[in-house]
């Protein structure tokens, strides 16, 4: 049985081009979206959602490809575009009755709510950012002895057929290294969430890779194509990531400042997984942003 948001309703709701999202949906107010990370489900935001669903309308999906959400086939590199996955946000809002709405991203889900912002500015009201730079500076930064921190990045860039094969034979070993060697708080993710994670990412390999392919390729010459024309996020922005900087020698806010003119940018001592490890903080950064 799949693990999801107590009190929450669970929908399935139309995404993009025919795909079907799973999304746990609760609250009353304002809509705010939330997008899960890696290797994770909605269930990641369980403690944020219910810390903000006194105010807001909160909307958790499973992405495209991750969790019960549909899993299409990768038969050209858009279909597991972030810009494909940013207009299946905008399409699951819009099935809810919110047109315009705030959007918060983790880790996978923070790269679609990134592209979310600069496609659908009209319709992103305000955008938050959880523990990543934009695909562009990620590949940048990661150089070196140090870009062994990202080896998935690039295990899970190679053509299809390998990196499928071998993390398929070994998924439980290979998803929860990171559930481990990320966390700063191994309890925050109590046993039963662990193997709900688990267990949606051993079902997911081929999608999971796809993402993660796209994000060496179209979401590259997409980035880069925003960078070239000057486009910018404009609506209020909070980031609030680990010292990233620090560890692999860039200047993570200045980063950020050249995508985000109405930036608020935060570090955290929590782990990866911060939603998890440290809820308050994060719902607080969330009900800051909402107030700009």
């Amino acid at each position: 049985m799949t693990l999801t948001i107590p009190g929450f309703d669970h929908l399935r709701l139309p995404g993009a081009d025919g795909v079907e999202l799973a999304a746990a949906v609760g609250g009353s107010g304002s809509p705010v979206v939330l997008l899960h990370g890696f290797p994770q489900t909605h269930l990641m935001w369980r403690h944020v959602a219910e810390r903000l669903a006194d105010g807001h309308t909160v909307i958790c999906p499973d992405l495209r490809g991750y969790g019960a959400s549909d899993k299409p086939a990768a038969t050209g590199p858009e279909v597991y575009a972030k810009r494909t996955m940013a207009a299946d946000v905008v399409a699951l809002a819009a099935a809810l009755g919110h047109e315009r709405f705030a959007l918060v991203g983790h880790d996978r889900g923070a790269l679609v709510a990134f592209r979310a912002g600069l496609d659908h500015p009209e319709t992103v009201t305000h955008l938050g950012i959880l523990d990543i730079v934009p695909t562009l500076d990620m590949w940048d930064v990661l150089r070196g002895a140090s870009a062994a921190v990202g080896y998935h990045l690039f295990l899970m860039a190679q053509p299809p057929g390998l990196p499928e094969m071998m993390i398929a034979n070994s998924a439980d070993a290979f998803f929860g290294s990171f559930l481990d060697a990320w966390a700063n708080d191994p309890t925050a993710m109590p046993e039963e969430v662990r193997a709900e994670y688990l267990r949606a990412s051993a079902a997911a390999v081929t999608s999971i890779v796809a993402d993660y392919r796209a994000s060496a390729g179209i979401d590259v010459t997409q980035d880069q194509a925003d960078l070239d024309a000057g486009s910018q996020l404009a609506m209020p922005v909070t980031v609030v990531q680990q010292d990233w900087g620090a560890r692999l020698g860039y200047d993570a806010a200045g980063v950020w400042k050249a995508w985000a003119p109405d930036l608020d940018h935060r570090l955290t001592s929590a782990g990866h997984f911060m939603a998890e490890e440290a809820p308050d903080e994060v719902a607080g950064a969330i009900r800051d942003l909402l107030a700009r």
